[in-house]
Formats: structure tokens, C-alpha cells, sequence
């Protein structure tokens, strides 16, 4: 391909990421989350979950230092994703921008509680109660699923190959509820 195609091809790079970011969503739209773990079903708290597998996965693939390309693919489609669920809901043109942009710093945000807690130590409890219950304390024994979960995709998602990552093939998150 020469270096004019490259510049104006019509080819979306970000399409070998689609299935990548599909499979992201579908995990975090599992109904175990929600009814055993009792994340709220609300816009927001399916927002919390799904950036919370995404957290997972950008952590998991930011440690092969080639995939930087593919992880910026990957980004861009979560933005355009949650600029058209946004226009969706009725979010007008004018805002939707600031809107996105709060939910890039919130995804930020949860990469690095997600990262401290699963990588360095800090309390996975913690960090959930923050950023998926925003703040309020939720069961006990739901928030132990929860945390006991999450930590075990963690330890399957180091287990996997990048490139199968890359091709949307997830660990399962759990037992089936």
C-alpha cells in the first residue's frame, strides 16, 4: 500500500478493535453482574461495569508495549460509542462533548483505582464501592462477589494470549448464575 492510499484510504483501522470492544460490552452486560452482584441497572451503572471490563482489558494489553496503536483504536471506539448512546438519550449537540469528556476522565480515573487495587495492593473493595456503587456501601455479600469476580477476570485475563484479547475472545467472568 503506498503512502497516498495509507493517508486517504477509506478503511477503518479501528475495525480490527470492534470485536475487541463488542466483547468488552456483552461482559459487561452480563446479567450476573447485576442480579448476584447487584451493580444497579441504570444507565450509570452499566456504564461503571462495562468501564470496569474495559479497565481490565487496557490494563492487561497496556503491558505489551506494541499494542499502543490498537489500545488508542480501541479508545476511539468507546468514545464514539458513548457519544452516540448519549445522542440516544437525548443529550443535545452542544453538550454531548462535555459529557464524553467527563465520562474520559471517569474511565481514566477507574483504569487507575482498577490498576492500583489489581496490580499494587490497594483495596479492590474500595475501589468498587467508588466507582461502581459511586460511593454508597452496597451488601456485603453482594460487594464480596463482586470483588472476589472481578479480582478472578483479572487473573484469567493475564492468563490470556494479546492477540486472542484482540480478537474479542474474553475469559468468562464466572460461574453462570
Amino acid at each position: 500500500m503506498s503512502f497516498f492510499s495509507k493517508i486517504f484510504s477509506r478503511d477503518n483501522p479501528n475495525a480490527k478493535m470492534q470485536p475487541l470492544y463488542n466483547a468488552i460490552v456483552s461482559e459487561g452486560r452480563q446479567l450476573a453482574w447485576y442480579e448476584e452482584a447487584q451493580v444497579p441497572d441504570s444507565l450509570d451503572g452499566r456504564f461503571d461495569m462495562i468501564a470496569a471490563i474495559f479497565s481490565q482489558v487496557l490494563i492487561r494489553l497496556e503491558k505489551d508495549d506494541e499494542r499502543g496503536q490498537e489500545l488508542a483504536w480501541l479508545t476511539e471506539i468507546f468514545i464514539k460509542d458513548m457519544d452516540g448512546q448519549l445522542r440516544q438519550i437525548g443529550i443535545g449537540d452542544m453538550i454531548v462533548g462535555k459529557h464524553v469528556g467527563r465520562m474520559m476522565g471517569a474511565l481514566g480515573g477507574r483504569v487507575g483505582a482498577y490498576r492500583e487495587a489489581l496490580e499494587n495492593g490497594a483495596d479492590l473493595r474500595e475501589a468498587i464501592v467508588r466507582n461502581i456503587f459511586r460511593g454508597e456501601q452496597p451488601d456485603d455479600a453482594a460487594l464480596d462477589i463482586l470483588t472476589s469476580r472481578l479480582a478472578a477476570y483479572h487473573v484469567a485475563l493475564q492468563q490470556c494470549d494479546a492477540d486472542a484479547i484482540i480478537a474479542g475472545q474474553l475469559p468468562a467472568s464466572g460461574p453462570a448464575i
